[in-house]
């Protein structure tokens, strides 16, 4: 039984938007994953179209997350306020602009899809796969941005367990309609986008569907509100800065690795694969984080959003210290999962060690970046992310000029951690981000 001492009340609140959340979490990377596993036996041109035109995605996606970040936020805010009909309204604008822009997306992007398959990088071979993936998929982005935006309606509503269950069926569709269109009817490659962009549109579905029962019951408009889109984009603008800068970092870090090396890329794409595992658990207690600070501030209960603030981060600390420990551990054995090749095991095992030690720094960056995005704090979190990457680079740089390999690369990520650490804690530490009400 757990001590009294470390028992809070605010830990069975925590726990039951966090693990549905982390389910969700690990459930969305598995449409690629599906899709690879099928696509695999077609051919190595089939599968390299797949990662170029999968890479492409995600960098659209990624970039759109604000959605359900900010909707998350506004939502969480009008629950706490005890206004349920105004939170329905707002996660409503929040799913009505994220079909318009992607539908503006759309049209933008079908006539690039050539120049960005090669701004990738796509061989000859390669290429007319990616296209075409590309092409099909591209039906699929304004459903997979209504899907974050009704993600961040129901997160804020309190509820992580409806997108872990939509996220877990979608992942089996998705599987049913890639054997049936690849496999069975010998659609190729086409036939895997098309069966993973139903797949997404059948998840948009259920979300438009919960949300509309929602406000059928509350009494809430549905129509577009061009108020209620201005201040879904507004409150969105500073989340998209964020989340620009952090993408740099990724590309950035994979770009450096590999001019060092065809062993030194190879090592980091592993390693920051362990680092991106380990960042989905931690993620989920930062989702936890939007959800509960949005509804504290909401309803204008400044100790409490301080006492939960310091729970979360007691749990970001622990639960780093927990994933930095296992990866000590299983460290000696990691790199014979991944390769055979003694430069590339001898590089992973400096970079797990790194990547161990970073964790519990990793917790309570992960974290407070929940809390403050919860908070509507956005336009503090893009100024400081931009500042963090701006250390980066430079570090990055640094290591690569003056030949320090993987080991120096990840200090730098380690100097970009502890720089958001600082600014987002020194920000926690104050009082100006909690600015409580309705609307922010």
């Amino acid at each position: 039984m757990k001590p009294r001492r470390l028992a809070s009340p605010h830990d069975r609140e925590i726990l039951r938007l966090a693990v549905p959340a982390f389910g969700a979490l690990v459930a969305e990377p598995l449409f690629l994953l599906t899709d690879s596993a099928i696509i695999g036996h077609l051919g190595t041109g089939q599968l390299g179209g797949l990662g170029v035109a999968g890479q492409a995605l995600s960098t659209l996606v990624y970039l759109c997350v604000f959605l359900a970040y900010g909707t998350t936020a506004g939502v969480a805010r009008q629950v706490g306020a005890g206004d349920l009909r105004a939170a329905i309204r707002q996660g409503i604008d929040g799913m009505w602009l994220a079909l318009a822009i992607g539908a503006v997306l759309v049209a933008a992007a079908w006539p690039l899809v050539p120049g960005i398959v090669d701004a990738f990088g796509a061989s000859a071979d390669v290429a007319p796969y990616a296209e075409t993936y590309l092409r099909v998929s591209l039906f699929g982005i304004p459903s997979m941005l209504v899907v974050l935006a009704g993600t961040g309606v129901l997160r804020g509503l309190q509820d992580t367990r409806t997108p872990l269950l939509v996220s877990v069926g979608g992942f089996g569709a998705n599987l049913v309609l890639n054997v049936l269109f690849v496999i069975v009817l010998n659609w190729g490659i086409a036939g895997s986008a098309w069966g993973t962009v139903i797949a997404q549109t059948g998840g948009a579905a259920v979300y438009v569907a919960v949300v509309l029962r929602g406000a059928r019951r509350h009494g809430a408009p549905v129509r577009p509100d061009a108020a209620g889109l201005r201040t879904a984009a507004t409150a969105g603008f500073g989340l998209l800065l964020r989340t620009a800068a952090l993408r740099v970092v990724l590309i950035a870090g994979t770009s450096i690795a590999a001019r060092m090396g065809d062993a030194e890329i190879a090592a980091y794409q592993v390693g920051f694969q362990v680092w991106t595992l380990l960042a989905f658990a931690l993620d989920a207690i930062a989702i936890a984080g939007q959800a509960i600070t949005g509804r504290y501030l909401g309803a204008s209960d400044v100790a409490g959003t301080r006492a939960v603030t310091r729970r979360m981060v007691g749990w970001g600390i622990v639960c780093g210290v927990l994933f930095g420990a296992l990866i000590l551990l299983a460290r000696p054995w990691l790199p014979g999962l991944f390769t055979g090749d003694g430069d590339v095991r001898d590089l992973l095992l400096a970079s797990l060690l790194l990547v161990a030690l970073l964790q519990p720094i990793a917790g309570v960056v992960f974290v407070l970046d929940g809390i403050l995005i919860g908070a509507g704090d956005g336009a503090y979190l893009a100024a400081t992310t931009l500042v963090a990457t701006v250390v980066f680079l430079p570090a990055a740089l640094a290591a690569y000029w003056a030949d320090a390999g993987l080991v120096g690369l990840w200090l730098a990520i380690g100097l970009w951690m502890a720089t958001r650490m600082l600014t987002l804690g020194l920000r926690a530490r104050g009082d100006r981000w909690m600015v409580t009400g309705a609307v922010r």
